[in-house]
């Protein structure tokens, strides 16, 4: 991968289905198929939305200078000023500041910039870093339809990175908004970058992100399906292989494939995937994806940029930037940009698929360089 990414809870009783291996070859193996079915689950106990359904709001965890200094900060305070700016208006934005004096410190930034402050509101937990979408709770509902959080392990992408206090930041969320929190620390360690979701019972992701021995070591393809099928109530699982160790995350799928609703994916052409260090095998098995039914996805590509990434401060990154790495917000899209000519050439793309809503581009240039873009910062909070 050319970008540098960022840096049992009950389980079911199920018989898989595997095309072309036998289950004992999936136990011992993990890596014999790419796709495989649930069937007969006993129990699905939560269910996880697509990123389209409505949210309440969107968390963000505002960049500090306690891990990686006052620059690391200072270099990233605008693409937080300019996602707030663009969300206020579609939902509320809650911010996760390291402490009260950083508190301050945001809401004057904010206030500077002309942001309405109405829909903000701030909670005050140390952190590590600022990549919510790993680290931070994903919201599911019950069978009933009650508002629940899953709270799985991070490890800091298998121990590379500091993590204890991003951790617990799903805990401190539902204590500080009273949504129940499902704690499967025990179950499976994983972040939310490396796993993506139809909302119509379709799972895609990397096995290199999610079966390593880094995060868990030992685990069968079968264990985790187990856990994602009874707590994210998907029942098929779409699996690439990946590339172990090319980058922090070991190839985060949310960097180059996307569900955009329950049909539709959205990726890169063949030799954009290529560049991105995919495996032609993988590319095969993304192309071929289809739902719940076997009905093939609708695909969107987008671009790379034209160029490679230079940052606010001049420094040639000497790769290339990802457009899909977007977030779906309730009435706008926030698409990471680069200064690129190819930028207003994705946002058209977006906007053509996404009617209604108002596609806007956030600069990431300097996030780009310590390891991230759009959607790896940004964690969606369903309505109750």
């Amino acid at each position: 991968m050319k970008n540098k990414m960022k840096i049992v809870f009950a389980f079911l009783t199920v018989l898989v289905v595997i095309t072309s291996c036998s289950k004992e070859d999936l136990l011992m193996d993990g890596s014999a198929t790419a796709t495989s079915e649930l069937i007969n689950a006993k129990t699905i106990l939560y269910t996880m939305p697509e990123e389209s359904a409505l949210h309440e709001g969107t968390w963000l965890t505002w960049p500090h200078q306690y891990t990686y200094g006052m620059q690391y900060r200072n270099r990233l305070d605008q693409t937080w000023v300019d996602m707030t700016a663009a969300l206020v208006s579609s939902e509320k934005v809650h911010i996760i500041a390291y402490n009260n004096s950083e508190k301050t410190r945001i809401n004057n930034l904010l206030i500077a910039a002309g942001v309405p402050l109405a829909n903000v509101d701030y909670k005050v937990f140390k952190s590590n870093d600022v990549w919510i979408r790993d680290n931070g709770p994903v919201f599911v509902r019950n069978g009933a339809g009650d508002l629940k959080m899953l709270d799985f392990k991070f490890n800091g992408w298998g121990n590379k990175a500091p993590y204890a206090k991003d951790n617990v930041i799903p805990g401190s969320i539902s204590g500080a908004i009273g949504i129940p929190a499902i704690n499967l620390n025990a179950s499976i360690t994983t972040e939310g970058g490396a796993f993506e979701v139809d909302g119509n019972g379709v799972f895609l992701a990397t096995k290199s992100a999610i079966l390593n021995n880094n995060r868990n070591p030992g685990m069968s393809q079968a264990t985790a399906e187990n856990v994602f099928g009874e707590n994210l109530g998907v029942t098929k699982f779409i699996w690439l292989t990946g590339v172990k160790g090319l980058e922090i995350t070991d190839m985060h799928i949310d960097g180059f494939a996307r569900f955009a609703d329950a049909n539709t994916l959205v990726t890169m052409n063949n030799a954009d995937l290529l560049y991105w260090d995919v495996p032609a095998a993988d590319i095969s098995i993304l192309y071929a994806a289809s739902n719940v039914d076997d009905t093939p996805y609708d695909f969107i590509y987008l671009p790379l940029t034209q160029n490679n990434v230079v940052t606010t401060w001049g420094q040639n990154l000497g790769y290339k930037g990802s457009y899909v790495n977007f977030y779906t917000a309730n009435n706008v899209i926030l698409v990471p940009t680069y200064n690129d000519p190819n930028d207003a050439t994705a946002i058209a793309i977006l906007q053509a698929h996404y009617i209604g809503y108002d596609v806007i581009g956030i600069d990431v240039r300097n996030l780009y360089k310590y390891g991230g873009m759009v959607h790896c910062v940004t964690q969606q909070q369903l309505v109750e």
